[in-house]
């Protein structure tokens, strides 16, 4: 899930810890469509896109969601995470 994609817009990069794989991710300029309000970015992966929370030190990304459309979430520790100049 980690190798490079093509990232639309990217404003920054970080590290995820524990496997050392690198994601770019841009901000969540997706309409509303059920659950993504919640989260202000997009993690680029391999396969296109998902959403997520960029922090600091973490990330709370959305892997899935349960059967009553509610989104689940993985916290992922994060280092070398470095916001892009606009």
């Amino acid at each position: 899930m980690a190798y490079w994609t093509h990232t639309k817009n990217p404003i920054g990069v970080f590290t995820e810890k524990d496997t050392g794989n690198y994601f770019e991710y841009s901000l969540n300029d997706d309409p509303y469509n059920g659950f993504n309000e919640d989260f202000l970015h997009k993690i680029w992966v391999g396969d296109g896109y998902r959403y997520g929370t960029v922090m600091k030190t973490r990330v709370a990304v959305c892997v899935d969601e349960d059967e009553y459309g509610l989104p689940v979430t993985e916290k992922w520790m994060i280092k070398q995470h470095r916001e892009y100049a606009v």
